[in-house]
């Protein structure tokens, strides 16, 4: 049952039934409504579940599913599609030009002002696959799976700051407050290990995400939805172990006394945040001895290892995605990675499109690629849809700040750029939609944050305008009142 409807329910019993002095408030009610209305709610009551019922219970989408998982890459910072993914030889033979007036007239950019030159790519593209997909030098072990890949190459959003953008990608709003997309997912399908979370969050290179917890946050929903991040080195989650002086026959004994006193304060109050809290617990407490074995790489031969470039106990993206595929076996609904350091400006040198790119991509590439073909191997790539992206794009033109160095850096650009999807029902070995010449504008096939979130539902069997959540008197969707389904890009 809807936790607001169940909280209703219990608040109407106790307030309108309960709290008048003497009864005599149920009677007029009865007197209003007549004795079959009257029966009616009674019967309505003795319905409600239990206040222990199991939020993260496997639940049926609205129609059958492509994809049972997904498995998130957040490149945080956003990295230089136009040196990775979208090839553009004219801005190649125009580099060192100033912009056309035409193509900057009216905007505003991060860290540039007045008329930037033109930024050509460094790197070599070359067609891969039998798709003859074109992916650039810096991602070379993606080339073996670009017949597994959607490219799609017409992105755009409404924001060009990195913490608002990353919001938008994630949970349809530039500001915080709204359930992650990762939140929505495991509210309308539940988890299908009672062992584990239904949504994970790993993060690399030791920087949260731009927009903070609430990038995986549940908003408004119930928080027993939102991500559990767990960490690869150390206990896989904080304060999840038996403290000193407490045996595990202590900690149920303790456990099951809360969850008396919960359940009590559920029937009293119905806020769904107590029901939360007993399901938390009970999920912690089962994670003590689930959690610490999936977690644990070192148990995966070495030949697997060796092909994502893991190291078992270092907090790697090689070692997070071989987690995930881990963890998505195991029944997870929702693993979100995020890895800082793709914020390429050109500040320094870790920021170059050239040799600093080449370092960032390598930390990228070779576990990306092995993550398509271990699932691939294990029968779950054509249910486990993997993305990637980051939160915009790249100026086709030098950023501002650094115009005059020897460092090649590009500044923020939301009008224009390229994520690619594996798996789970999308096509493999297609690149949707194009920019223009110089990477200024999409020329077709427009696709919104928005669509993109609307076809990752339905990619799971959701119509992302009936996947909602009452709230402050209105129906919110992760779609808001935006977007459409991009069929092209089904399988």
């Amino acid at each position: 049952m809807h936790p607001e409807i169940h909280r209703t329910l219990l608040a109407t019993r106790r307030h309108l039934l309960g709290s008048m002095a003497g009864g005599i408030g149920s009677i007029a009610l009865g007197e209003l409504l007549g004795s079959r209305s009257t029966h009616a709610a009674n019967e309505a009551i003795t319905a409600i579940p239990s206040a222990s019922i199991e939020p993260l219970a496997a639940h049926s989408p609205h129609f059958p599913a492509r994809a049972k998982s997904v498995i998130v890459i957040h490149l945080t910072g956003s990295p230089p599609h136009l040196d990775l993914y979208d090839h553009k030889p004219q801005l190649v033979q125009r580099d060192g030009e100033e912009c056309p007036p035409e193509t900057i007239a009216g905007k505003k950019f991060a860290f540039t002002s007045g008329t930037p030159k033109l930024l050509g790519t460094r790197r070599t593209f070359v067609r891969c696959g039998e798709s003859g997909m074109e992916l650039s030098d810096a991602i070379p072990n993606l080339h073996r799976v670009a017949d597994k890949m959607c490219l799609v190459k017409s992105m755009f959003t409404d924001q060009f700051n990195h913490a608002p953008a990353e919001l938008m990608a994630y949970t349809g709003s530039p500001r915080s407050g709204r359930p992650s997309l990762g939140s929505w997912v495991t509210y309308g399908l539940g988890s299908e290990n009672a062992n584990l979370p239904g949504f994970v969050v790993l993060i690399s290179s030791g920087v949260q995400p731009n927009g903070g917890t609430s990038s995986f946050g549940s908003g408004f929903l119930p928080s027993v939805y939102q991500g559990v991040q767990c960490r690869s080195k150390g206990d896989p989650v904080l304060f999840v172990s038996d403290p000193v002086g407490m045996d595990r026959k202590m900690r149920r004994k303790s456990l099951d006394a809360l969850r008396d006193l919960n359940e009590l304060q559920a029937q009293e109050l119905g806020n769904p945040e107590t029901v939360t809290r007993i399901a938390q617990y009970e999920l912690a407490y089962r994670m003590q001895t689930t959690v610490p074995e999936v977690m644990d790489i070192s148990r995966e031969p070495k030949h697997v290892l060796d092909a994502y470039g893991a190291m078992p106990g270092q907090p790697s993206l090689a070692n997070n995605c071989l987690l995930a595929r881990r963890l998505v076996e195991q029944g997870v609904r929702f693993v979100h990675l995020f890895d800082w350091g793709w914020d390429f400006h050109g500040t320094g040198p870790n920021e170059d499109i050239r040799d600093g790119l080449t370092k960032k991509a390598a930390t990228f590439d070779k576990p990306a690629a092995a993550l398509i073909e271990d699932l691939e191997r294990r029968g779950m790539l054509n249910d486990t849809l993997i993305l990637c992206t980051g939160e915009f794009g790249r100026t086709p033109f030098r950023e501002g700040r650094t115009a005059g160095g020897t460092l090649l850096g590009r500044d923020h650009y939301p009008d224009c750029y390229s994520i690619w999807m594996a798996g789970g029902g999308v096509k493999g070995g297609y690149s949707h939609g194009a920019s223009d010449d110089l990477g200024f504008q999409v020329a077709h096939d427009k696709v919104h944050v928005h669509d993109l979130q609307a076809t990752l539902l339905h990619l799971l069997g959701f119509d992302h305008t009936k996947l909602t959540h009452r709230f402050q008197g209105r129906d919110y969707r992760l779609t808001d009142v935006h977007g459409r389904v991009v069929k092209e890009l089904l399988a």
